[in-house]
Order: structure tokens, then C-alpha cells, then sequence
């Protein structure tokens, strides 16, 4: 059996466009909106993700682009549709051409936008194009094992738990955290779909 094709990994991602956001290859010229979509609801001070301050900024962004660059990952600005507004970020990252697998992770939505259908059209958007494009067989998902709300939230994509990794990195502020591990595979990729696009009929606006 032929082996899928697979785009130049240093090449710049292409657009997902959705019926209400758009994800947006990552610039470095996307700072200043970044900075404003994470003050809303001051997303820098959460303890268990990173997300880019004035500060940071620009050192989140390069270390995106240089990920980008060596074909690892696939960093976007989520855009809102209706006013062109960046609302958050998100990206592909822990791309593995040859296993067909990747990770979608560095999520965050301005705090405004939490819990409407963002989230779930942003996963939408990724997870059709993991499956469906790029023919992969295994997308995994993983947050702290302190987060409460994004562990409910991955599991109500449709995704399975797979266990807690211990340690598995070091937090800026020095915190060793243990990491929740999900995954969706191919094969229960048509009803994970079918269940996101019934959620999104229910999302509210």
C-alpha cells in the first residue's frame, strides 16, 4: 500500500476555515493581538499552561516558528470570523510523519469565548484535517493532571484517557507536573465526528 503524501514539514501550514473561526498560521506580527486575547480574563496567571505575556510574547511566538521550521509543529491564531478578531491560539505539535501521529495541544481561547463554540469547532477543524488530510491514524491530546475543566472538556470531545504521565515536564514556575494523556485513532474517528458536529448545532454562539 502507497503511503500517504505528506506536505514539506518546513513548509507554512495552511488555513482551516470553519462556519465561524478561522486557524491561522502563527506570525510573529500576531503578538499584539495575542497579548490582548490573553489579557482577557489574564490567562498568563493560570498555573497549569503556558500562555504567551508581554513579557514572553515574543519568545512564544519564535519558539512556535521554530518548531514550524523544523516540521514538529503547526502552530495557528484562532480568528473569529465575524470581526477578524484573534481570540486565542493553538497548534499541532509532536508530529510523527512516519507513525501518522501528532498532538493537538498549546490551546487557549480568550476568556470571553470560553465555553461558547470555539473549543469545539477549533478541535472540529484540527481533528478533520489530522484524519481526513493528512490520513494520520492517532491524534492524542494532553493537559495538567490539575485541570479539572480541560480534562472534562477532552473527554467530551470524544477523546479516551490513557493514563497520567508522571513528571512529564517542568512548569515555569518550576512545578514538576503530571500529565492526563487522551487519544482519538481512526478508527473512532467517524463517530467522534459525528458527535462534534451535533455539539455544534448545540453551542451557543
Amino acid at each position: 500500500m502507497e503511503s500517504p503524501k505528506v506536505s514539506n514539514p518546513t513548509s507554512i501550514p495552511q488555513s482551516l476555515h470553519g462556519s465561524r473561526i478561522l486557524l491561522r498560521p502563527l506570525r510573529m506580527s500576531d503578538a499584539a493581538a495575542l497579548l490582548l486575547a490573553a489579557g482577557d480574563g489574564e490567562l498568563w496567571d493560570l498555573p497549569f499552561t503556558v500562555i504567551p505575556s508581554a513579557t514572553t510574547v515574543h519568545a512564544y511566538i519564535q519558539t512556535a516558528l521554530d518548531g514550524q521550521q523544523a516540521g514538529s509543529v503547526s502552530p495557528y491564531v484562532i480568528v473569529l470570523l465575524s470581526t477578524g478578531q484573534i481570540i486565542g491560539s493553538t497548534r499541532f505539535w509532536k508530529i510523527d510523519r512516519q507513525h501518522r501521529k501528532l498532538e493537538i495541544g498549546s490551546t487557549w481561547i480568550a476568556a470571553s469565548w470560553q465555553k461558547t463554540f470555539v473549543n469545539t469547532e477549533a478541535k472540529f477543524l484540527m481533528l478533520s484535517h489530522a484524519f481526513e488530510q493528512m490520513a494520520y491514524v492517532r491524534v492524542q491530546l494532553s493537559t495538567d493532571e490539575i485541570n479539572q475543566k480541560s480534562r472534562k472538556a477532552i473527554l467530551r470531545l470524544g477523546a479516551k484517557q490513557e493514563g497520567i504521565v508522571r513528571n512529564e515536564r517542568i512548569m515555569p514556575d518550576g512545578r514538576k507536573r503530571n500529565s492526563v494523556r487522551f487519544s482519538i485513532i481512526d478508527d473512532e474517528w467517524p463517530e467522534v465526528r459525528r458527535q462534534l458536529q451535533q455539539k455544534l448545532l448545540n453551542d451557543p454562539a
